[in-house]
């Protein structure tokens, strides 16, 4: 079984040369030093350096990892920032990248397609596109698009389409929740990504998504970030806020759809990837890596082979077994 990396982002030079010409006109910016790439919108910034761009220094880290696969992913600013004709465009150029990585190495790449959600027309008529592209095998998406829930009804057409493909859908923080309290330490990374998943996968379920898609198969990102250990609190407030009758109404727990979501490895605390596993199982838990940022993990392996109480075949799952059934390898 191919250990396989199901969080690892990639910026394609196609995608770089497209924001670097047209992104100006709309608020953002691509600056290149000697160092690497930055990236500036009006809201958001990201650096980074070549090993995000070449792949051929990927393929010298998969090597240094151990990896045998990356489900390659855009990451901040995604596409949502512009106007709905430049997402499209940015989406297409790393759509059609990612396709082309694959067919290059395709024992190596997979794609998770970019779409301009800010558009869900758009949105819908890309990833229909991408059905047809080699090797495009999700869909990527941020857990809120411009400040907007994702159970908004607007993006249901696509969650349809998803599920139609057999498509999971993997969600990943970008513009995060508490924006105003998060600007010292880091804490926009280091606590806003984990809640804006919270919050994305809490509105999934209390929204009814996952009830009107239940096929639907949806990844979530750094050990589920806040949703699965806030799962008793969501329990407790289901069984007694008005607000969410409509849940008991249906007697459904948010504990009840845990297994619905799957969970990357992106832990960072061996103690809390080891409560992931006995709570949702390990079969629903993947190997990530957040490849290759400081924030993510040097030896993805390592940290599936310190989750305690495993069995070869649960590790095995967990390093590619599941990854390769979600991505219909």
């Amino acid at each position: 079984m191919p250990t396989i990396d199901i969080h690892a982002h990639w910026y394609p030079e196609e995608w770089l040369r497209l924001l670097e010409k047209d992104g100006p006109k709309e608020g953002a910016k691509l600056e290149r030093s000697a160092k690497g790439y930055t990236v500036r919108t009006e809201r958001i910034t990201n650096a980074f350096d070549d090993e995000f761009v070449s792949l051929d220094l990927r393929l010298q880290g998969m090597r240094r990892q151990g990896v045998d696969m990356h489900a390659l992913s855009l990451t901040t600013p995604m596409v949502y920032w512009a106007s709905a004709g430049l997402g499209l465009a940015l989406s297409q150029a790393y759509n059609d990248a990612a396709s082309a990585a694959h067919l290059h190495h395709p024992e190596k790449f997979v794609g998770l397609a970019m779409l301009p959600m800010q558009d869900p027309g758009l949105a819908l008529s890309e990833l229909e596109r991408c059905a047809g592209l080699p090797g495009m095998r999700g869909v990527y998406v941020a857990t809120n698009v411009n400040g907007i829930e994702l159970d908004e009804k607007r993006f249901w057409n696509v969650y349809a389409k998803a599920e139609e493909l057999g498509w999971a859908v993997y969600l990943h923080p970008v513009d995060t929740i508490g924006r105003e309290r998060t600007t010292r330490y880091y804490l926009k990374n280091l606590l806003g990504n984990p809640y804006d998943t919270g919050v994305a996968a809490a509105s999934l379920v209390f929204g009814g998504v996952l009830d009107a898609f239940p096929k639907l198969e949806i990844n979530l990102p750094h050990a589920g970030g806040a949703f699965p250990w806030m799962i008793g609190r969501l329990d407790q407030g289901t069984k007694v806020r008005p607000e969410l009758k409509h849940m008991r109404e249906m007697s459904r727990l948010p504990s009840d759809y845990l297994r619905r979501f799957s969970y990357d490895t992106i832990g960072h605390d061996d103690r809390i990837n080891t409560g992931l596993v006995r709570l949702v199982g390990a079969d629903r838990v993947l190997l990530g890596s957040d490849y290759c940022f400081d924030m993510g993990l040097t030896d993805p392996v390592a940290t599936v082979s310190r989750i305690e109480g495993l069995s070869d075949a649960e590790r095995s799952q967990i390093k590619g077994g599941t990854a390769a059934k979600l991505l219909r390898l």
